[in-house]
């Protein structure tokens, strides 16, 4: 009884507390579990908590009977600015964001495993995949007009994204030294737009009215984890992950925003990981993850314009077919990501664990597509984290890490595209970003 209302209070602390947040790979957050944040997000290759799942679910059958509940605190800053423009009707004006900052946020985590046999699990693991936010107060993307009125800005201006992935998992022992693993991926993402509404017309969206200022909105979706984890010597462990897009439901409100009809989609993503146990305390893991946003058109499309053929200037900003809203619409135009994970981990005694940690990867946000990417500066590459575990005398375990996400900075260059100034050069936009976080999890084999 008590470990049913433990899971149960695991499950809907996942789903329903605030998990508002800047993720740190593009969308994706840097690891799955406090452990494995500790070690930059390394744990394909390792089974050390019930939220292992989220990173490989042929590892649940390696924890045992566990369970595990923790939360992160998240304060991402971000920034941008838009400058060099020069005088004339329609051109964005000068803008710094900078002081533009909401947070931190909570994030929670949370996993049961429970052993049907020496050979076979079932678990369930709950954890905040990631999302976008930024809200600006004074942003010319509100009205042109309103912005020239005595006053100036009348709204702020931002995107609001939350995703958690519920994943049932069942993982099977081949033998001692192999194991499989499969998820059920359900996915459930709010969104919410506001203060957009210089692109909340035909000139721009395939579906005014259904651009911003529409309230929260929410989709559920479902799709596939697969895994492999194997010993190959008494030091190497290997592990393979494979996690299909999760296809999302449409958010009708947000139609004339996103592509494919307010579509937004969980990028595919697979990885490799080796864990070596270089000495009897020391285990040195690296992992690496590819993460493909180029195929969700939400996120990868880039910003199309031109004028439409035929058309007086000024009645049609962007050609049909590619508003936005269509399937071919304006995205973020993010790049796939290839990201690197290595991480070290320490056992001093057998109550005390030290891990640390460091990942690197190229942003996916190109020079010339900064302007969307206002609303969500994701354009960190490299994290610097440290973390811990230490046994109670119950045999339970509090775990806990720091990371710190190094600023990065995209100039842009041809940023804001043609369909703005009439009236002379409409500048540039740049964005940037730096993040801290630190998390605590409490963890029990029972």
């Amino acid at each position: 009884m008590m470990n049913n209302r433990l899971l149960s209070a695991a499950v809907f602390a996942a789903i329903l507390l605030p998990t508002t947040a800047m993720a740190t790979n593009g969308m994706f957050m840097m690891g799955n579990g406090t452990k494995s944040n500790g070690r930059a997000g390394a744990g394909i290759a390792i089974a050390d908590h019930a939220v292992s799942a989220a990173d490989n679910p042929a590892a649940m059958v390696r924890v045992g009977n566990r369970f595990d509940f923790g939360i992160q605190m998240f304060d991402p800053d971000r920034a941008a600015v838009i400058s060099g423009h020069a005088a004339g009707p329609g051109n964005p004006p000068n803008f710094d964001g900078t002081g533009n900052n909401d947070g931190p946020f909570y994030i929670p985590e949370g996993g049961f495993n429970y052993m049907l046999s020496d050979d076979m699990s079932v678990g369930l693991t709950v954890v905040g995949t990631g999302g976008m936010n930024k809200n600006y107060d004074n942003m010319w993307m509100y009205d042109q007009t309103d912005m020239m009125s005595p006053g100036g800005y009348p709204s702020t201006t931002g995107i609001n994204l939350e995703q958690v992935r519920i994943l049932p998992t069942l993982s099977y022992k081949i033998n001692d030294k192999h194991s499989v693993g499969v998820s059920l991926q359900v996915a459930y993402q709010q969104f919410k737009a506001w203060g957009l509404s210089n692109f909340d017309n035909s000139n721009f969206s395939s579906n005014p009215g259904s651009v911003a200022d529409k309230g929260r909105d929410d989709a559920w979706g479902f799709g596939l984890s697969l895994g492999w984890q194997g010993q190959l010597t008494d030091q190497l462990t290997v592990g393979v992950v494979y996690n299909s897009e999760i296809d999302m439901d449409e958010m009708d409100d947000y139609s004339g925003l996103l592509a494919e009809d307010g579509s937004l989609d969980v990028p595919e993503n697979y990885g490799i990981g080796l864990a070596f146990q270089a000495t009897d305390q020391l285990m040195l893991a690296f992992d690496v993850q590819q993460i493909n946003y180029s195929d969700v058109k939400s996120i990868g499309n880039s910003i199309q314009s031109g004028m439409c053929s035929g058309v007086a200037p000024g009645d049609c900003m962007i050609a049909p077919g590619k508003q936005l809203g269509d399937n071919n619409g304006s995205g973020f135009g993010w790049d796939d990501m290839t990201v690197y994970k290595l991480g070290a981990e320490y056992q001093v005694n057998s109550q005390l664990t030290l891990r640390a940690g460091y990942s690197h990867a190229d942003q996916p946000i190109d020079k010339d597509q900064t302007l969307f990417n206002i609303l969500v500066p994701a354009v960190i590459e490299d994290h610097a984290t440290i973390g811990m575990t230490y046994v109670l005398p119950n045999q339970s375990e509090i775990s806990m890490f720091y990371m710190h996400a190094f600023k990065e900075k995209v100039k842009g260059s041809n940023s804001i595209p043609a369909f703005f100034g009439t009236g002379g050069a409409p500048g540039e936009a740049d964005i940037k970003m730096s993040q801290d976080a630190f998390g605590i999890a409490y963890g029990w084999n029972f």
